[in-house]
């Protein structure tokens, strides 16, 4: 239930921010954050590592059996990461096949990978992507709003930033919305 909202708010957030679409023509949105921190105590019994960042502000994290290179994080390491996430969206007629088939929106579908990094250090990828079709219920260009309706039956409605957004789009049109979000993380050894 939680991806399918995840999903429907990225279409939103699209739909609030993106040029115009026309339909048919495939819409991809993305951006990336980086950020650096610093290890300042390891706790190996908890498996918690305390960090700083570039501005001064200390967290704690407790690191899964997943992070098999655990006891080769040392103090004064620094952890670099970079947050990736993009949205691709797709407008379809009502009964068209450009990007998938059939006239319905297709069931959700997440996909998750972690790439466990090949260096002297530890590092790796962890990626999330999820997948659905919402069909366009509802369209208030006064507002301007769009109502869509889930696979599942679910209907969202949200308001729409720039009305030229909208252009190319009806009721009964289909939206194929793909959700990425990827996480690089890589340690460097302090000087």
């Amino acid at each position: 239930m939680h991806m399918k909202s995840t999903v429907v708010a990225a279409a939103a957030l699209w739909l609030a921010v993106a040029p115009a679409a026309t339909a048919q023509t495939p819409i991809t949105k993305s951006k990336s954050v980086s950020a650096t921190a610093t290890i300042q105590a390891i706790d190996t019994t908890t498996r918690s590592i305390t960090v700083r960042d570039e501005t001064g502000v200390e967290d704690t994290y407790v690191a899964g059996p997943e992070l098999k290179r655990f006891d080769e994080l040392k103090v004064g390491d620094k952890v670099k990461m970079t947050y990736y996430e993009s949205v691709f969206l797709q407008v379809r007629k009502a009964g068209g096949t450009s990007g998938t088939t059939g006239a319905k929106p297709a069931d959700a579908t997440l996909d998750a990978a972690v790439t466990r990094g090949k260096g002297a250090l530890p590092g790796g990828t962890a990626a999330v992507q999820e997948k659905m079709t919402v069909t366009v219920k509802a369209i208030d260009p006064a507002l301007p709003s769009i109502t869509v309706t889930t696979s599942d039956g679910r209907t969202v409605t949200r308001k729409v930033e720039d009305k030229k957004n909208l252009e190319g789009v009806a009721v009964g049109d289909l939206i194929d919305v793909t959700y990425t979000r990827a996480l690089l993380t890589q340690i460097e050894r302090a000087k």
